[in-house]
């Protein structure tokens, strides 16, 4: 199987660069050379108005003669685009005229800020340090839609940074224009009496799916900053004083069917606090928010959980999300632990005080729950971030968060007391990072956890770099890291056994040009652990890769280009060093010339390997499931998004070889997601995921003492530490999500929600799990174990922007979760959807306003 599907890459990529695909030119792997573009200073600021009539405008050079990324690499644009900068104490401003064939080829679907959607786009990309490594970027679509992002090696197009910056279109004849206007306290730039930043000018015709270029960029090229141009002329220009206030007010009214007496439905809460922004300097920033509210954001995908890992969560709070790149450098920041469930939120109810009976016979009922609050509340966060004129960025982010407390209350007296559950923590984070030649860099990351009282804390240290050579066509890549734990467990007295820990990674290979291919080693100590800030679902692995692409950029045959990639993987338990896993794969993804139909596919395989972690026994090593040989594939396809109906269908399915008696095991997964265009307005978006693990093997679950089916395995087991029941189980999992999105304006949007999550286990039969591996049936293990996990959310959200940086946003939560086991467990979906139903539903309406205050815009005018 290994050399099947090594041979089949081989032979893709050999007929495609010996047959029908372009030839490839000596100089794609090398930059086009640098264009110059001067900007022209002014005393009087054009009106923004989309019409570039002022004659200020006439006097500014052109930078003009776009090259196409998209499809066809190179190619020079047929429609003429035309860019105009000029600049004064306050601002820059960017002119464009982009030229077309009709109006009617100019497409303009509105959509929500940061959100493109089908229309033609106009972008402006600024690297004011000029060091090739990290930009802005500003697009404007030609329905006045707005998205901004920040540019690094390490996040990539960062879409969640938000600047305020203005901006207009309008529609003249056979064209669209684009105004914009960038106010030097939305970037960053040194003081230095002569600017010279690098540039880029980007546009995408979207009846045609060209994007163009100004100064051309190649995909053969390895980075994208590097490929930008230059802009010269700007003088004189201070960094002004970067001072704002974002205050909020919000309002909530909550409402739950308890149906207690004593214990109210509704309730309300009235909240304040605000965003500050300072600018410490030309080069750094400060933001801060006090006392914030993140009541309003997206609800998470809950799902049901067989693995021995925890469920990553998205980042939805603005805070987390904007201007992050250096404090994701190392992947060793995970921003949903700040706020995350209190660490001892699972315990409470074994410190309970138990019923007991009195000397005299009178049963004494116990305590029971009351409030355990499920998050932890922010008292701040701050972050200083920037880059210096020499290229060294410096991160700092620091969170305070307070005692949290669940509330119990006893069932005789009615007293209540508090228990500990979180106790006051501090979260920070340091970063240095310098940029290099050639786009390389070194970082120094350090997070930090600090707890009261007598628990631990945690420390992590981590050095990073990458060396690429002068003509950007290899680079070496290294990382090591150092983890730190001191302490107690939380409401133990037995110390932390993971008290030091490291990770290395190295890994080298050639990074341009058409032909790219890597190798890969890497170790994870058995003690290593990031994750009080961090996430890292296992440790303890010795690694090794070795991969490699060749891609085709220019149209050839029926299709735009061509990806292609295969490669091989090893790993070994690092202590003790044991076999873990193996594998292969190839697969090729590529869009097709006429329909912009996008289809990818890859395969894999691998020979039996064992899962040491599933088992939930330490030491690590001892115990481990078996998972046989087995081969996969997957895929996606999607159509052309231009058209009003589009259609995205994701698929898959893996086939495992008998193991023993065991056979029939395999996954089947199809995912359709049909979308449709009603409006420019108004749009429509289903999906629905069906998801079936037949005959998978894996833990099921703890054995419970009090549990009279469960007490004599539990002894024969050895005991809590001893053998593993595991289970052989079909999963099938359905979800449904639907989104409408209404765009009043280009400021001003409804976005409605929709998810139903539901996931059925049921068990075949069951087994014992001795240590290396060996199983051996428990034929007469009767407890039921089957499952049922529901869960049901709306979010209907309106935002309206009604000034720069300024917003109002009314938001609906609908949630319910519901978890059946063994006879009220069904696996039939319309039983599901009716207990989701059935199930008291948690309602919250939401009212929040921001409104942005700039000093620069506030302070008194001389003169």
């Amino acid at each position: 199987m290994f050399r099947y599907l090594l041979s089949c890459w081989l032979l893709l990529v050999v007929s495609t660069a010996w047959g029908q695909a372009p030839a490839v030119s000596a100089d794609a792997a090398k930059p086009a050379p640098k264009r110059e573009l001067q900007a022209v200073r002014i005393s009087t600021a054009p009106k923004l108005d989309g019409l570039l009539d002022e004659a200020v405008w006439q006097t500014a050079p052109i930078a003009t003669k776009f090259y196409e990324l998209e499809p066809t690499p190179g190619r020079p644009e047929k429609h003429p685009t035309e860019v105009r900068v000029l600049y004064d104490d306050a601002a820059i401003y960017v002119g464009a005229i982009m030229h077309d064939v009709a109006q009617d080829s100019i497409l303009r679907e509105l959509s929500a800020r940061d959100n493109i959607g089908n229309s033609d786009w106009f972008g402006v990309m600024l690297d004011t340090y000029n060091d090739h490594l990290n930009g802005y970027e500003f697009i404007l679509t030609s329905g006045g839609v707005q998205f901004d992002a920040r540019i690094s090696p390490t996040n990539g197009e960062d879409e969640s940074w938000d600047a305020v910056w203005d901006s207009r279109t309008a529609l003249r004849g056979t064209d669209w224009v684009a105004e914009i206007r960038i106010p030097y306290s939305a970037i960053r730039f040194s003081k230095a009496m002569e600017q010279v930043w690098g540039i880029n000018f980007v546009r995408q015709r979207r009846s045609t799916r060209q994007k163009f270029f100004w100064n051309e960029v190649k995909p053969q090229v390895d980075g994208f900053v590097n490929q930008w141009g230059t802009l010269t002329g700007i003088r004189d220009i201070k960094p002004p004083l970067r001072l704002s206030l974002t205050p909020y007010v919000s309002t909530y009214v909550n409402h739950y069917p308890y149906n207690k007496q004593g214990k109210q439905n509704s309730s309300t809460s009235f909240n304040g606090g605000a965003d500050v922004k300072w600018g410490i300097n030309e080069s750094f920033t400060l933001d801060a928010t006090l006392v914030p509210d993140f009541g309003q954001v997206q609800s998470d995908n809950q799902v049901l959980n067989l693995s021995p890992f925890e469920v990553q969560f998205n980042e939805n709070r603005g805070f987390f999300t904007e201007g992050t790149e250096l404090f994701n450098k190392g992947g060793l920041f995970y921003s949903r632990r700040v706020g995350a469930t209190p660490i001892g939120f699972g315990e409470v109810n074994g410190q309970l005080r138990k019923g007991e009976r009195e000397p005299d016979g009178r049963w004494h009922p116990g305590e029971f729950v009351v409030e355990n609050p499920g998050v932890t509340r922010l008292l701040n966060a701050t972050k200083v971030s920037g880059r210096t004129s020499k290229g060294l960025g410096v991160g700092i982010f620091n969170a305070l968060s307070n005692n949290v407390y669940a509330i119990v209350q006893d069932s005789a007296s009615g007293a209540r007391r508090d228990v500990l559950t979180q106790p006051f923590a501090n979260y920070n984070i340091v970063v240095l990072d310098q940029s290099l030649k050639n786009n390389s860099y070194v970082s120094l990351i350090n997070t930090n956890v600090t707890r009261a009282g007598s628990t631990y804390d945690a420390n992590v240290t981590g050095g990073l770099f990458r060396f690429a050579n002068k003509k950007n066509s290899y680079a070496i890549d290294g990382r090591v890291v150092y983890s730190n734990r001191r302490g107690k467990e939380f409401n133990r007295d037995t110390e932390i056994d993971d008290q030091n820990g490291y990770k290395y990674q190295l890994s080298f290979g050639k990074i341009s040009g058409n032909f790219t291919w890597n190798v890969d080693h890497g170790i994870e100590s058995h003690t290593y652990n990031p994750n009080d800030l961090g996430l890292l679902f296992a440790n303890n692995s010795i690694s090794q890769s070795v991969n490699a692409s060749y891609n085709i950029y220019k149209p050839f045959w029926k299709v735009n280009k061509l990806s292609t990639y295969g490669g091989l993987n090893y790993s070994l338990l690092e202590q003790p060093r044991r076999y873990q896993d193996a594998g292969v794969y190839a697969g090729a993804n590529t869009i097709f010339a006429k329909s912009f139909l996008f289809v990818r596919l890859n395969l894999d395989a691998s020979p039996l390997t064992r899962d040491y972690f599933d088992p939930r026994r330490e030491p690590i090593g001892k115990y481990y499931v078996r998972k046989p040989a087995t081969f996969g594939f997957n895929g996606n396809f999607s159509s052309d998004y231009r058209k009003k109906f589009a259609l995205d269908v994701g698929y898959g399915a893996r086939f495992f070889a008998a193991d023993g008696d065991r056979t029939g095991r395999n996954n089947f997964d199809l995912n359709l997601g049909p979308r449709y265009r009603a409006s420019n307005q108004l749009s429509f978006v289903y999906q629905v995921g069906y998801n079936v693990r037949r005959n998978q093997i894996g833990y099921a679950g703890s054995l419970r003492g009090n549990n009279a089916l469960d007490a004599p395995l539990l002894l024969a087991f050895g005991g809590p530490q001893g053998d593993v029941l595991l289970g052989r189980r079909d999963v099938t999992t359905i979800t449904n999500t639907a989104t409408a999105i209404y765009t009043f304006t280009n400021r001003m949007s409804l976005n409605i929600r929709l998810r139903h999550y539901v996931s059925n286990v049921h068990y075949r039969d069951f087994s014992r799990l001795h240590p290396d591996g060996v199983e051996t049936q428990e034929p007469t293990y009767q407890r039921n174990r089957d499952n049922t996990f529901n869960a049901f959310n709306v979010d209907a959200v309106y935002a309206w922007w009604f000034a720069p940086g300024s917003q109002v946003s009314i938001v609906w939560k609908n949630a319910s979760a519901s978890f059946f086991e063994a006879n009220a467990a069904t696996p039939l979906y319309f039983d599901n959807l009716s207990n989701t139903i059935n199930t008291p539903h948690n309602n919250n309406v939401s009212v929040k306003v921001l409104y942005f205050l700039d000093y620069l815009a506030l302070r008194p005018r001389r003169g």
